[in-house]
């Protein structure tokens, strides 16, 4: 690796990879750092339709395509985890898990988000076991069995599309009175005769026997209820992976970065792209128009 990057980009989703494509075809050296897997939270989703110019696509194929336009540009990528960054405005430093020190001229943060949970008891203890956050990759376990999922959203509504295929039974717990998925989801999903739906919940606690999770406890309308599953799917919202950057970066009470609307923040040399940043909507478009501003901005410093 160089000594000194022009762009480095923390973060490999579809906000990072499109910076640092955009850096890369204005002649700038890009190293792209992502902690666990390339294309973000993309990659967990089994088919993608509202990607323009694939009429569907799995988020795994398409985040290796985007990996793989990087590399044909020019570009570098590496595994490993950014710690701290420090930065005089004109050169930064990013401290590394793993790795030496690099420096860079310019910092992109395209850090993302996680996947938020109910901070219940035992929670922690059965995610993994039997609570999951992704039926690709973990549905397959439950084939015949009953689950449940918690949440109402698009991120829920494709999850249990999915399951609806594997599992003898699905039940829906929402919190809110409403179902907040787009309306061709719901349809779809709504249709299915394995699938039982609650609305306006709340959830109490799961049921433990003998070591093992047997259900969700709730409240509907008030009234407190149990449902018997095998396993559980959350599905309850994200969270921004910012907490290493929040004493370089501002954030909002959320986590989320502050940031002016094409990713410039307080910091000369320091940008941020993507779903760590405070906006109304997080899609992968969205991501890629935010990378492809804050490759833009840092592009115009380096030139100044």
């Amino acid at each position: 690796m160089e000594n000194i990057f022009d762009i480095v980009v923390v973060g490999g989703g579809p906000a990072g990879l499109t910076a640092a494509l955009y850096g890369l075809r204005n002649g700038k050296s890009v190293l792209v750092i992502e902690k666990s897997v390339f294309g973000g939270q993309i990659v967990n989703s089994p088919n993608v339709e509202n990607i323009p110019g694939f009429i569907s696509i799995s988020g795994d194929e398409y985040g290796d395509l985007l990996l793989k336009q990087v590399q044909a540009q020019g570009g570098q990528a590496t595994f490993d985890e950014v710690l701290k960054i420090e930065s005089d405005g004109e050169m930064a430093t990013l401290y590394l898990d793993f790795g030496e020190p690099i420096k860079a001229k310019t910092v992109i943060l395209a850090t993302g988000t996680v996947h938020r949970t109910l901070g219940l008891e035992n929670e922690e203890k059965f995610i993994g076991k039997n609570i999951h956050f992704c039926a690709v990759c973990d549905g397959s376990f439950y084939q015949g069995k009953t689950v449940v999922m918690i949440g109402g959203g698009n991120s829920a509504f494709v999850e249990s599309i999915l399951l609806t295929d594997i599992v003898d039974k699905l039940v829906v717990l929402q919190d809110l009175p409403y179902f907040t998925a787009d309306q061709k989801s719901q349809d779809k999903l709504l249709s299915k005769t394995n699938v039982e739906t609650h609305v306006n919940t709340k959830i109490l606690s799961y049921e433990i026997e003998e070591d093992r999770l047997v259900g969700v406890r709730f409240l509907e309308n008030g009234e407190e209820k149990v449902v018997r599953c095998d396993g559980v799917f959350l599905a309850v919202g994200l969270v921004p992976k910012n907490d290493y950057f929040k004493d370089l970066v501002d954030v909002n009470e959320y986590g989320y970065f502050v940031s002016d609307e094409l990713g410039k923040t307080r910091i000369n040399n320091i940008f941020v792209a993507g779903d760590c940043k405070s906006k109304k909507l997080r899609q992968v478009a969205t991501a890629e128009a935010d990378g492809a501003n804050a490759a833009i901005l840092a592009c115009d410093l380096l030139n100044s």
